[in-house]
């Protein structure tokens, strides 16, 4: 069997054979852990509901809207363990923007918990009537309980759930992540994809016995999913914390003894603004989902934070490349080189690769790289002779280390979230009193950048108070324009497209703040 053939079953079958009775979850919001053996347990008993509920489960696609929680871990190896294709989803996101994700995937099922669950019966109502469960206890009658704990050892046992015999090319994730269309991209991740970014993330960043990753990023992102993928493979604990927050965050971290976290730019800026002094048995803060500031490095050089830069993508089943601490003081403002078996390209408007130093579009190849989207056309516009095309720019150095320095598109990317400035300026311009709108980042020392929105109004005002609140029911939360002003009509370039430099201009100028502006019911 080659490296890429495995694993042949789901990776909770494979360790508990192997590591049993190593810790192989802990809970920080409870202190509970369970071992291996009982992850195993956990697992059988969900795979055992989800083939009750799936008609097809090798066919089945299952929508899983949960936030980061153990839960979530479980029914990751119980889908696996079923061969069962998952959909994470963003649980900030209207019904909306969920129904269109529903619709392109072909959800056959939803599994949900308490603070979601109308959200779940709204969602499972625009595709058609789905399945709904819970791993919670339902409020609704329409919604039944799905089990994700041990069953108890006496009485009546249920048959075991035998694990699918996987196929390297077998799809296990399909993740959304945005697109310059303005429509966001249904990623396919496969066996070998999850497999291949977790063991080269292993070299570069080590793995040893003592190793605890704390996850506190949203488990329906691969920032915050991968983590828990890893530690099942490593057969090492992954501590999960429900929610990121700056103190407990901390305490967390040296309560567990953790040894590794993943962390967007704000986040750690955060810790840092609350006096946070990593322990001695913290070796990597792996950062990523955003650009690193040169201010926010420094900081953590000067208060001992064992800070990895990295430059990834949902398409690349995380890291692309990962830069240490030692590269980050040596090269300022590097992402580091690529990992083990991933190849990165630097080419020119013609396509041909770029010499050191000169600038062009990043294009990666590899065994973490997706093998397409969930439509045809975007696949086959994205890959070319060398590999995906990211439509990131940069260079590299005779070294092969990379700098990110912007997007070819105007993707905005706040707290390390992605948002399509196309799709809110759609939005925007349903209001009957804005004729144009131009939505684009700006500089935010919070969240790296904020959205912010220049509309164009005939009559010369905008009803602030009625736009946020159509924004609030269409746009989650962080792509709702936290800087808004007005003007007769929108900044255009001799050719007549929208000139973006102008708009900023006129925003950083002329913009009100209304980050902290609340709905009126």
């Amino acid at each position: 069997m080659t490296p890429l053939e495995w694993p042949a079953r789901d990776l909770a079958s494979h360790r508990v054979a192997s590591t049993p009775d190593r810790t192989a979850v802990i809970d920080t919001d409870t202190d509970e852990s369970w071992t291996f053996r009982e992850l195993d347990r956990r697992v059988g008993t969900a795979a055992r509901e989800l083939r009750e509920l799936l008609e097809d489960p090798r066919e089945n696609r299952l929508g899983l809207l949960l936030d980061t929680r153990p839960a979530f871990a479980t029914l990751f190896f119980a889908a696996m363990r079923l061969g069962t294709t998952i959909v994470p989803l963003n649980v900030r996101e209207t019904t909306a923007e969920l129904a269109g994700k529903g619709e392109r995937t072909g959800l056959d099922a939803v599994v949900c918990e308490a603070d979601t669950e109308a959200d779940a019966l709204e969602l499972a109502a625009e595709l058609g009537g789905v399945s709904v469960r819970s791993v919670d206890d339902s409020v609704s009658d329409r919604v039944r309980t799905l089990a994700v704990g041990e069953e108890p050892t006496h009485g009546e046992s249920r048959p075991a759930v035998e694990p699918a015999e996987l196929e390297p090319d077998d799809t296990q994730l399909i993740l959304f992540t945005s697109g310059t269309s303005g429509e966001p991209k249904g990623v396919r991740l496969t066996v070998s994809n999850l497999v291949a970014s977790a063991t080269a993330s292993a070299f570069r960043l080590g793995v040893t016995r003592e190793d605890r990753w704390l996850c506190c990023l949203p488990m329906y992102h691969m920032g915050g999913l991968a983590p828990v993928v890893r530690s099942a493979l490593y057969g090492t604990p992954v501590a999960i914390q429900r929610e990121f927050d700056p103190r407990e965050t901390a305490r967390a971290l040296e309560r567990v003894e953790a040894t590794g976290i993943s962390l967007v730019p704000t986040m750690c800026k955060r810790l840092l603004e609350a006096d946070w002094k990593p322990a001695n048995s913290l070796r990597f803060v792996l950062l990523g989902g955003a650009p690193a500031s040169s201010e926010l490095l420094e900081r953590c050089h000067e208060a001992g934070v064992p800070v990895h830069p990295t430059y990834g993508m949902t398409e690349t089943a995380s890291q692309i490349a990962t830069a240490t601490p030692a590269e980050t003081a040596a090269h300022e403002g590097t992402a580091g080189q690529p990992l083990l078996g991933t190849d990165v390209t630097v080419v020119d408007e013609s396509g041909e690769p770029a010499p050191a130093g000169e600038i062009g579009e990043f294009v990666v190849s590899g065994p973490t790289v997706t093998p397409g989207y969930l439509e045809r056309e975007r696949t086959e516009a994205a890959f070319g002779d060398r590999g995906l095309h990211t439509g990131d720019v940069g260079y590299a150095d005779a070294d092969g280390r990379l700098w990110v320095l912007n997007r070819r598109s105007d993707r905005i990317v706040t707290g390390g979230e992605n948002v399509d400035p196309g799709a809110v300026a759609d939005v925007l311009r349903g209001h009957p009193a804005v004729a144009d709108a131009a939505v684009v980042g700006l500089e935010d020392l919070e969240w790296g950048e904020r959205v912010a929105a220049l509309l164009a109004a005939e009559e010369g005002s905008v009803d602030l108070e009625s736009l946020l609140a159509r924004c609030d029911d269409r746009l989650a939360g962080f792509k709702r324009p936290k800087t808004i002003a007005v003007t007769a009509s929108l900044p255009r370039t001799h050719s007549g497209t929208v000139d973006r430099e102008a708009v900023r201009t006129r925003l950083l100028e002329d913009g009100t703040d209304v980050s902290t502006w609340s709905r009126r019911e």
